[in-house]
This record gives structure tokens, C-alpha cells and sequence, in this order.
């Protein structure tokens, strides 16, 4: 059994604001009968039963950046009360750095998965910390137990690859091709998923289109690939106000039912 929570939260994103609709799209797209509910790997998403939705946390919309991530984290940390991993719907990317803080500290050793187009690795971007742009350098400047490998990265700068370098970052490009061995087997997994790590011809619902990203299938299979245990995941970024027919966030919903698939396999 997994917990899911919606973070509503666009504040910190730095070009288009519609990311804190996200949540309840993605659940709406979810049930939507188009599709249904199986896991491809095996077994069924099923609300109420394997996977308990607590809900959006509230109150986020009015806040201040710094005030919002104590928000998130400390709503992270009352979820993860329940004892059960968590899976985090968003909003923005910023929100991935308080689900880490949250849940970072209870693990020795913890690898982040992150898949993305963009290295989110700026130590601050137009003055702000928390925007959508840092959330990796906050994690990685405040843990020394956490290492983080990044696929899919196609916008890497010179700031961020001195940051890379900074903090010792796997980063593999979206020229290259996945290797699984990357992960180690024994080590917790954390995903963090920003839908832009797709080409937008297969996500056009995302604020920032960033072309020659990976397919929709692409992305499933590397997430197939983990056989590390997966301790918690957040998907973040869909913007349903540039999406074309639902079609972004039917994708959202059927990679929120893979990771939830992945967590599951560890329950």
C-alpha cells in the first residue's frame, strides 16, 4: 500500500504559471474511462485499496516561496506518518526539494532518479532559491548521503555544469542511452519526474517545450529498468493550460500508475 498527495503549487515556477491545477487533472485523467487502471508491470492502481489519495495540502496558493516549502515539507513529513511510501503529484519542480528534506533524513544511503529536461541545478535563478530552477542544489548542498543521477538532461549551461561538477552529478544527456547498472540495486530510489523530460510532441501540456526530449515509451522503459527498491517518487510540471485535449495529463496518469507500480512491487 502507497500514500499519494497533491501538491498545489506553481509560485516558484519562472516562466508560466498553471502547474497548481495539475493535481486533480491528473486524478481526474486517472479515471478517466478511456483507459483503465492496470500497471504494466502487473496489478492495478486502485484508489481506496493499494493506493490511499490524502488529498491536496491545502493553503499554498498565497504564500511566499520560503514559506510554501516549509509548508510542502512539513506535509510531507505527516504523511510519511502513515508509514507507507509516498507519491507526489505537483505543480512545480520546486516542490522536490521539501519532499526530500522530508524524507532524505531517513535513509543511510539514497540515490535520486531524476528525469528531466533541465538540471534544475542553479543556485538561485532571478534571486529566488526555491524556484523551479534549484531544487537539486538545495538537496545536494544539504545532504552528503544522497547522490543524484539526472537523464534526459538536453538545456545543461555553463552554471550548472560547474554546479554538476560541484556536487559530483551523474548526468546523462538526452543523446545518450540509459544504462541501468547506473543504479545500484541495493541502494534506495527516489524519482523525481518533470514531464518536460519529454519531446513535446508527446507532452505539449508542460509551461517550458524543450524539443528532442525522449518518447513516452522511452521514459516507461527506464523506469521498468529500476530493480532498486523505489521509496517515494514525485511527477511534477504538467500544465494543463497549455494542454492539447487532456492529452499531457493522460500521459501523467499513466506514469503516475507505473511509479506507483515500482513502489508498490516493494510493499
Amino acid at each position: 500500500m502507497i500514500s499519494l498527495i497533491g501538491l498545489p503549487w506553481d509560485g516558484s515556477s519562472s516562466f508560466m504559471r498553471g502547474a497548481a491545477d495539475a493535481p486533480d487533472e491528473i486524478r481526474r485523467a486517472i479515471e478517466c474511462p478511456s483507459s483503465n487502471l492496470a500497471i504494466e508491470t502487473g496489478g492495478t492502481f486502485r484508489l481506496g485499496d493499494n493506493v490511499i489519495d490524502l488529498g491536496n495540502l491545502v493553503d499554498l496558493s498565497d504564500l511566499d516561496s520560503a514559506t510554501a516549502m516549509d509548508r510542502v515539507a512539513q506535509g510531507i513529513e505527516d504523511a510519511l506518518h502513515y508509514g507507507r511510501p509516498l507519491l507526489s503529484v505537483g505543480g512545480d519542480h520546486s516542490i522536490s526539494w521539501p519532499i526530500l528534506r522530508a524524507t532524505a533524513p531517513q535513509y543511510e544511503r539514497l540515490t535520486i532518479l531524476h528525469l528531466d529536461a533541465h538540471p534544475d541545478l542553479y543556485p538561485d535563478f532571478e534571486g529566488d532559491p526555491f524556484s523551479h530552477a534549484c531544487p537539486f542544489a538545495r538537496v545536494m548542498e544539504s545532504f552528503d548521503h544522497v547522490d543524484l543521477i539526472q537523464v534526459g538532461i538536453r538545456t545543461m549551461n555553463d552554471t550548472c555544469r560547474v554546479q554538476a561538477h560541484r556536487f559530483d552529478v551523474t548526468v546523462v544527456d538526452a543523446r545518450a542511452e540509459w544504462d541501468p547498472a547506473l543504479l545500484p540495486a541495493d541502494q534506495p530510489v527516489y524519482v523525481s519526474l518533470d514531464l518536460d523530460v519529454l519531446d513535446p510532441a508527446f507532452a505539449p501540456g508542460v509551461s517550458h517545450h524543450e524539443p528532442g526530449g525522449l518518447s513516452t515509451r522511452e521514459l516507461i522503459s527506464i523506469l521498468h529498468s529500476i530493480r532498486a527498491p523505489v521509496i517515494g517518487a514525485d511527477l511534477v510540471e504538467l500544465n494543463p493550460q497549455r494542454d492539447i485535449n487532456g492529452m499531457t495529463a493522460m500521459v501523467a496518469a499513466k506514469l503516475t500508475k507505473e511509479l506507483a507500480g515500482l513502489m508498490l512491487r516493494n510493499c
